[in-house]
């Protein structure tokens, strides 16, 4: 049986359906804004929203035309789900009300709530056979990569006087309360790595529980 073959066929539609709105999304804003002298690609692009939201894209749009089952897209598209919950979370508390250059409804409303959900639905409910079982190297390696954009957007934000988001930008709070906001959102991202680990283990254990029956 092909990997394909392993996922229904109308979940592989709706994550292609998903996918495409996703992309439509993340297009729409560069496109509308192409020619206007105040938009900026890099700027756009550095979003941890828009970042996010590509890799939740591929994850559908795969997992819709290919459906792969090993551990190694299991890894990627647990990670992807991860930061998409982590974007759906932080926008919800932190910047619901803030202008971060989102603002169209509908475009809101797809990268911060829809695909989010959508991602975090197709992780719980879908079956795969490889087992991730929680552990500090699983969230250690998820966790990478929201580190690694902490210290991009705090390099590049000197330099391009720009930072994506508030919160990580030490203008107007300083550095100490920015440290102390970002280390506090760490401990957040390392709990929601390891709810969802724990999660896509419930699943497997589920699985395993139903055919041992």
């Amino acid at each position: 049986m092909s990997a394909a073959a392993g996922t229904a066929w109308w979940i592989r539609v709706l994550r292609i359906g998903f996918g495409i709105l996703g992309a439509v999304a993340l297009l729409w804003i560069p496109l509308r804004n192409i020619d206007s002298a105040t938009f900026s690609l890099t700027n756009y692009l550095s979003y941890f929203t828009v970042e996010s939201n590509i890799l939740g894209v591929i994850v559908l749009l795969v997992g819709g035309f290919l459906a792969p089952q090993g551990r190694g897209w299991q890894l990627f598209r647990g990670a992807a789900t991860l930061y998409m919950l982590i974007t759906m979370v932080v926008y919800a508390v932190l910047l619901s009300r803030i202008d971060v250059m989102l603002n169209d409804k509908w475009i809101n409303d797809v990268m911060h709530r829809y695909l989010p959900l959508v991602l975090l639905l197709d992780w719980v409910l879908v079956s795969m056979p490889e087992r991730l079982r929680p552990s500090p190297a699983l969230v250690g390696q998820w966790l990478v990569y929201p580190l690694l954009y902490g210290a991009y957007s705090l390099i590049r934000g000197p330099i391009v006087d720009w930072y994506p988001y508030p919160f990580i930008d030490p203008r107007q709070q300083g550095y100490l309360s920015m440290a102390i906001g970002l280390v506090v959102l760490s401990l957040v991202f390392a709990v929601l790595a390891v709810a969802m680990a724990s999660l896509g283990d419930l699943r497997a254990w589920w699985r395993e529980r139903a055919s041992a029956d």
